[in-house]
């Protein structure tokens, strides 16, 4: 947007560039400078010029460390998570990978002389007999259990891949080629530009059929993968399907097509017939939940790239994730925005790249931080959380820079003995399926953890968590209490076969702490050698009595350790529990505006665009605009002229009035130069009515402006001299 009030305040630098009329992209209005009017402002301003200089260096080196911090940050994140969502997809890849060999090798073993000497031919070939099994499609429906494309398309990139290396021809076909208006050429044509490399407009089936018959491709599986099948045509994906069965002797194709609903979408999208040429065998990936998990486990837990979230924030997400959005595409681009806007926030965020380049190195950190100025170490001691917890203060600036570099090691120490607590629960709550998102939101509580250390008896910290009395109020789950209380009460229910599978998991898990690593040994030992002596008392009790008596100490002995299981649990919480923003220093590393983050992801754009136009003094910081203030300015956008006038009216707004206004206004700039012009003025054969005609196209101009921007509604036939308001007050 544009208007011709500035245009007479624009640089010439701007005026004499030449913009291809094609080249849109978004800018701002900018204003000319007043020109100085003595030498004292010429001083004034070549000052500030030379102490904005220096604090644009300054500006663009701080830039330069938050920016390589960010990179550092971001992909090692990225780089866990794909390691991830790949790892946990490698069970079903293999298995798809098997299911296409065995079909492969059960295709050519069909194949009878008769059938093989044909296929040179370059026609279809059907048989009736020995045929029949041959022209029925060998179909993967794998259900992915997403409602969203967005999420399923990294998968079957990396199933592609996965097929591709072991020696598969693969081609992915989207929704959008199974479209009515392409029909049947628009999938060929998508097959034939992956199989072929070449850009072919014929849409010709037998040009896959001779490069099919080529030697060396004949003997590789032909995969297509279908991406999204509810999305797609169904009368398009039929008549597909037909076309592949009739050539099913000359390119014996495998489909896999992605099912994102139940086993019922192909019957409710393909005719009969073409169900009729499928021989489907069903594969299931995990769900959305379970990948969040992973990702969830490798980013902010096992693989701490120096980031974390607070309990707001966690808030926020999860709720976002399982009632609004519920897609991990979603998830990953709120944990990137959450990084961007802490690191550039946060004017100590760039010693995040220290902690991911000490990651492999255990106890050191990798950030000079010798070479900080004073006043950011100033601002590191500052903060809130040193403040809470710091005794005794050294104003040695040396010393004072030791003591922030060890802060950083103990926060990533604390965190990580966090995260050993967090996965020992997680690994008790899937039992009783509890998720690791809701056990990460939950133990993110600075609250819980004050409850957790406040306890100072196990038996009054059973009975507190068992009737959650001390958590009345805190985080109303679920119908049964927190998230932590249902772990703990099914470690007191577990058998003792499966608390021994736990307590060897929990040892590998709580390596950090030497006090609770050494108590699960000493538990571990005393299930096992109960377990020994059980096992040989019925070996030798041969009476029925006995053997009942046996057995009801057998009984005792369980419950005796389950409930030591349960102290365990409350021995790791109070000695190991540490939540992030409980931790000196925890401000640098960890991000907790959720209002930001939640006006990133949801926005308000209409919103945002009335402030634009009201206050657009803060984006342009021009001193033309900014002296009347939020007074009218004649230099002002048109558009923002318009809409700070339309604040003065209702619901609806008389166009009469409304122009006059405007009229009125953007009049005055020219009333000015008249008045302001020391020379004389020739006398201009313009007429008023050509300068009226102006002003009444800027005006319908802006008033297009609004209306697309979805602030008006365009005047309706019953009163065509008023127009409606959409938006109202901020």
């Amino acid at each position: 947007m544009a208007s011709s009030s500035c245009a007479d305040n624009l640089p010439p630098e701007a005026s004499s560039s030449e913009v291809s009329e094609n080249n849109l992209q978004p800018f701002f209005v900018l204003h000319k400078a007043s020109q100085p009017r003595s030498s004292t402002a010429k001083s004034i301003r070549g000052k500030k010029k030379t102490k904005s200089a220096a604090n644009e260096s300054e500006t663009s080196s701080d830039i330069h460390r938050k920016m390589d911090a960010f990179h550092s940050v971001w992909s090692k994140i990225e780089s866990n998570i794909k390691d991830v969502l790949r790892t946990i997809n490698a069970d079903a890849f293999d298995e798809i990978r098997n299911w296409v060999i065995e079909s492969f090798d059960a295709i050519q073993a069909s194949r009878t002389p008769e059938i093989t000497a044909k296929t040179s031919l370059s026609y279809p070939v059907l048989f009736n007999n020995s045929g029949a099994i041959s022209q029925r499609l060998s179909t993967g429906l794998v259900f992915t259990k997403n409602m969203e494309i967005v999420d399923d398309i990294l998968t079957f990139e990396e199933l592609s891949l996965h097929l591709t290396s072991h020696g598969c021809h693969v081609a992915t076909v989207s929704s959008l080629d199974f479209c009515s208006k392409n029909g049947v050429g628009g999938c060929l044509r998508s097959l034939l530009q992956q199989f072929l490399l070449v850009d072919i407009d014929a849409a010709d089936i037998s040009l896959l059929a001779s490069w099919h018959s080529k030697h060396g491709n004949c003997e590789k599986p032909v995969v297509v993968i279908i991406e999204d099948l509810e999305r797609c045509c169904g009368t398009v994906l039929s008549d597909f399907i037909i076309l592949l069965s009739e050539w099913a002797v000359k390119i014996p194709t495998i489909l896999i097509v992605g099912v994102s609903t139940n086993i019922d979408a192909p019957r409710n999208i393909l005719s009969s017939h073409a169900l009729e040429h499928l021989s489907p065998c069903t594969f299931v990936l995990k769900s959305p939940a379970e990948r969040l998990d992973a990702v969830i486990e490798a980013v902010f837990i096992k693989h701490w790239a120096g980031f974390s979230i607070g309990h707001t924030v966690a808030t926020f997400l999860r709720n976002y994730f399982l009632r609004q959005d519920g897609t991990l595409t979603s998830f990953i681009r709120a944990v990137k925005i959450a990084i961007v806007q802490l690191i550039f926030k946060e004017p100590l965020s760039f010693v995040l790249k220290g902690l991911v380049d000490g990651e492999e190195n255990k106890g050191s950190y990798n950030v000079d931080l010798a070479n900080l100025s004073k006043a950011l170490i100033k601002q590191a001691f500052d903060l809130p959380s040193y403040c809470k917890h710091a005794g005794n203060r050294n104003n040695q600036e040396e010393s004072n820079v030791n003591c922030l570099a060890n802060g950083l090691l103990e926060l990533q120490r604390l965190n990580e003995l966090w995260g050993s607590v967090v996965m020992c629960l997680y690994e008790a709550g899937k039992h009783c399926k509890v998720t690791l998102l809701d056990l990460y939101w939950e133990l993110l509580s600075p609250e819980l953890c004050k409850t957790m250390l406040s306890v100072h008896h196990p038996e009054r910290a059973n009975d507190m968590l068992a009737s959650n009395h001390s958590l009345s109020g805190f985080f109303q789950a679920s119908e049964k209490g927190t998230f932590i209380g249902q772990v703990i009460l099914k470690v007191r229910d577990l058998p003792v076969a499966k608390l021994s599978q736990l307590l060897k998991t929990w040892e590998k898990l709580a390596q950090g702490s030497n006090e609770v690593h050494k108590k699960i040994l000493e538990l571990q030992s005393m299930v096992q050698n109960a377990d020994n002596r059980h096992s040989k008392r019925e070996l030798t009790d041969l009476s029925k009595r006995h053997l009942s008596r046996g057995r009801a100490k057998c009984a005792n002995d369980e419950d005796t350790f389950n409930e030591k299981a349960a102290n365990l649990v409350y021995d790791m919480m109070r000695e190991c529990m540490q939540p992030i923003e409980s931790i000196p220093f925890h401000e640098i590393v960890c991000f907790k505006d959720v209002d930001k983050l939640q006006s990133a992801l949801t926005g308000d754009p209409r919103r945002r665009i009335q402030s634009d136009l009201l206050e657009f003094q803060k984006i342009l910081k021009c001193s033309c605009c900014s002296k009347g203030g939020v007074l009218l300015s004649p230099s002002m956008h048109d558009a923002s002229i318009m809409y700070t006038l339309a604040q003065e009216h209702g619901d609806l707004i008389n166009l009469h009035d409304w122009f006059q206004s405007f009229n009125a206004t953007v009049s005055c700039l020219k009333r000015s130069k008249q008045l302001c012009s020391p020379k004389k003025r020739k006398v201009s054969n313009v007429p008023q009515n050509k300068s009226d005609a102006s002003i009444q196209a800027r005006f319908c101009r802006a008033i297009i402006e609004l209306q697309i921007a979805g602030l008006l509604r365009a005047p309706s036939k019953r009163r065509p001299d008023y127009v409606q308001r959409v938006a109202f007050g901020l």
